[in-house]
């Protein structure tokens, strides 16, 4: 398991990221892509839908397109425009390849003019925050079920809450184009910031996410591993500090 780090200043305040990805037992290849800029406080990962050509194109064309497109600023303005310059691109990217051309985005960005952070959000990959002990999911995600358990609709453990899991209502590549969810967060010494794919959201209990979060070295290391021992599923995972 090869884990990737960045170091980086904004507004006085040391940023250090650490980040890797696992293919799991589920797929014979990764459909996650995930990127850790070295020059820049920014930390992108995707999550192709299915696993065919145009899952693997989607991921691929949606990070390097956000990741060339999000550095002109000024924020957020720049971010929105990039979303929609990778919705374009992944549909273009689909043209012609069998199935479904569709992926997840979650990025962390830090703006250098102000010193906080921007997340965002399109899909069920998803964004973390741990602040003074507490573990806080900072985004939300955009399926059915989400709709359906804030909604009362159904029991979390029903089968119907389980199929409607996978049914995204918000994606890179979808025909409708839709936005993605931008929030602005504060950077304050001691925060961690984690950005994962389902595989750990859905791999590794919260409790336990907390427990390695808060007392493990390399946690990045740990929760991927521990994917490995219950799960199946490709699994990435950023793990950004403010000291």
């Amino acid at each position: 398991m090869e884990i990737s780090t960045a170091q980086w200043t904004v507004a006085g305040r040391r940023l250090t990221g650490a980040a890797g990805s696992v293919v799991g037992v589920r797929y014979r290849e990764n459909y996650d892509v995930l990127h850790l800029d070295a020059g820049r406080p920014l930390a992108v990962v995707a999550d192709g839908m299915g696993d065919g050509p145009g899952s693997r194109a989607a991921g691929r064309t949606a990070v390097d397109v956000f990741v060339r497109r999000s550095v002109l600023g000024p924020y957020p303005e720049c971010l929105r425009s990039a979303v929609a310059e990778v919705q374009q691109a992944v549909r273009a990217a689909g043209r012609g390849l069998p199935g479904l051309t569709g992926c997840t985005l979650t990025a962390f960005v830090a703006d250098p003019a102000d010193g906080t952070g921007w997340l965002v959000q399109l899909g069920d990959s998803r964004a973390y925050r741990l602040r003074d002990g507490l573990l806080e999911l900072l985004t939300v995600d955009h399926t059915v079920a989400w709709l359906g358990l804030v909604n009362g609709w159904y029991a979390a453990d029903s089968a119907q809450a389980q199929t409607d899991r996978y049914r995204l209502t918000r994606y890179a590549g979808h025909p409708g184009a839709p936005e993605a969810d931008l929030l602005n967060v504060s950077l304050r010494p001691g925060d961690g910031y984690l950005l994962c794919t389902d595989g750990v959201a859905d791999q590794v209990s919260y409790q336990r996410v907390a427990e390695v979060l808060q007392a493990d070295r390399d946690p990045v290391a740990t929760l991927l591993d521990d994917t490995l021992r219950t799960g199946a599923d490709n699994a990435t995972a950023v793990f950004l500090r403010v000291s």
